[in-house]
């Protein structure tokens, strides 16, 4: 690494500033096994974040890796692989910058962000330094993006070859026959296997409480006495996680599109749920292109509008398009529209053309990339093992089978993929952990502000008002009528105005706000709109078939 400046070195300032830095969670609360283990992990927690406190982070040239240009500059933070022996094997977390670029005098310190996944980078973050909505905000702080454990160059984690992961065509049956299911069985506990096989011992360590471990040693390594944070999606749980874990360590945070953090809907339940959420949104969609048959000619309300879509998909499972997109690939792109309302002129164009007899637009938007599969691969690996160590899954197929064939009766759009994408948990070969208590008493932390839009499919609105009632004195903004997953930084000016408040004056509105929705999508521009950051309830929906 080409190393230019050290950023967050304090060894000079005294040993008063660094035991601030590194002091011991609240209540040192751990969800590992035992209070043997909850004291071994926090004394590890403290002991790296002193280490990664002295050392700081070189900044540098970022490598050629990352596709990032100038001024980004890119370092490395060691973490442990197990807190509970922090002087044993450690995974360097790649982690980039823009500076703050406003006067010296008023810089606020490190704005650190994670875009959710799991599995999900946000090296990327600091361009947004470059964008409208961001400037402010960036004036005042260094925007701060990493890759967590197991992601991008941050000790990749690895479950099957990229070459399985991205093969296509493949089927995505809305209620899959018993030769399917037993297909689809026999490939999770493969896959189960193959996370075991490639990662060892190693991979019970992937999860959430150390990714929540983690950002307290990044926030030490970058000079952080407390952590201003913004997550988004799952990013949401694991600093809902750190909130709980280290509450004297938060000066501000952003909840963006809230995961539901109560034990008993991690993770099982909240897939369930996700999959419900994702049928009233597919019906929005639905229901948007309908208003505009002027322009599609797919129907002229949502029940025409299915049954154009079943067109498109008979069509692709009889001959795929493009050799390549098949019911599998198709039903990726359309999730994508459940995700972001931007993608919504490009899908409904993609399907009108199909039906018109031009399959051009849906191969250009549906078809797997193989410059992409190691990469989707990666997400989906640490997706799977932090999502199946994090909590328990149901074990018997039966309990899987009953549930989602329930659900799929009425919610059939994403079910069954969504289910079988999450199966080998029920095969998990590492021990599994009991999901954290997410909850802060009045007076532990200062205002948090939450972001949510009230249509949300990926992470349904239930889970900002359950998040807004475990951590106390937070806010909520709520984004009427709307549905796109991720709420900062879009189009709602409403939104946009109240976090950049927060971040800048720590001032939060009232305990429940609202704003209007943004504006619906124009049914004639093929351009997404600038979201610079991605933030999925899990990852990419197009990298899943």
């Amino acid at each position: 690494m080409r190393a230019v400046a050290k950023y967050g070195a304090l060894t000079t300032l005294g040993s008063l500033v660094l035991s601030a830095l590194v002091a011991v969670p609240a209540d040192g609360a751990s969800a590992d096994s035992g209070p043997a283990a909850a004291t071994a992990e926090t004394r590890g927690v403290a002991r790296a974040a002193a280490r990664a406190a002295a050392a700081g982070v070189t900044f540098g040239a970022c490598p050629e890796a990352e596709k990032l240009p100038a001024p980004v500059t890119c370092g490395t933070v060691e973490v442990p692989l197990d807190y509970a022996a922090p002087d044993g094997p450690t995974i360097g977390l790649t982690v980039s910058r823009v500076a703050a670029s406003g006067p010296a005098d008023r810089r606020q310190g490190a704005l650190v962000y994670n875009p959710g996944g799991p599995g999900a980078s946000s090296m990327y973050f600091p361009l947004a330094a470059e964008v409208t909505q961001w400037k402010r905000i960036a004036a005042a702080y260094d925007l701060i993006g990493y890759a967590p454990r197991g992601v991008g160059r941050s000790a990749p984690l690895s479950c099957q070859d990229p070459a399985d992961y991205g093969k296509a065509p493949t089927q995505a049956p809305t209620h899959p026959s018993a030769s399917y299911k037993r297909e689809r069985i026999a490939e999770a506990k493969a896959y189960a296997r193959g996370c075991a096989d490639h990662a060892g011992e190693a991979l019970r360590h992937y999860n959430s409480l150390n990714n929540a471990r983690d950002l307290d040693v990044l926030r030490a390594a970058l000079g952080e006495r407390k952590l201003t944070f913004m997550g988004a999606s799952y990013g949401t749980y694991f600093g809902a996680v750190y909130a709980t874990l280290f509450p004297s360590h938060v000066r501000r945070m952003v909840f963006d599109s809230a995961v539901d953090p109560a034990p008993d809907r991690i993770w099982y339940r909240n897939n369930l749920e996700q999959s419900a959420a994702f049928e009233r949104r597919w019906e929005d969609f639905r229901t948007w292109v309908a208003k505009h048959d002027a322009t599609y000619h797919l129907g002229t309300d949502a029940a025409q509008v299915q049954r154009s879509y079943e067109q498109v998909r008979a069509g692709v499972a009889h001959e795929p398009a493009g050799g390549k997109v098949g019911p599998g690939q198709l039903q990726a792109a359309m999730l994508g529209a459940g995700y972001y309302d931007d993608y919504w002129a490009l899908r409904a164009t993609a399907l009108s053309e199909y039906v018109r007899g031009n399959p051009e637009p849906l191969i250009a938007q549906a078809t797997p990339r193989p410059a992409a599969a190691a990469s989707g691969e990666n997400s989906s690996a640490v997706y799977t093992a932090v999502e199946c160590n994090d909590a328990p899954w149901p074990t018997r197929w039966q309990v899987w089978d009953r549930d989602n064939t329930a659900l799929a009766r009425h919610a059939p759009f994403e079910t069954w993929d969504n289910a079988f994408m999450n199966l080998p948990c029920a095969y998990w070969p590492a021990p599994r952990q009991e999901p954290v208590d997410v909850r802060t008493r009045p007076g532990q932390l200062p205002p948090t502000l939450i972001l949510a839009a009230e249509r949300d499919a990926a992470t349904p609105y239930e889970g900002a008002l359950e998040l807004q009632r475990r951590l106390a004195g937070s806010a909520l903004v709520t984004e009427r009528d709307a549905g796109t997953h991720g709420v900062s930084g879009g189009d709602n000016p409403c939104a946009n105005a109240y976090l950049e408040d927060y971040l800048l004056t720590g001032r939060t509105p009232a305990r429940r706000t609202e704003c209007a929705p943004h504006p619906e999508p124009n049914p004639t521009s093929l351009e997404p709109a600038n979201r610079l950051a991605d933030p999925r309830g899990r990852l990419d929906p197009a990298s899943h078939s």
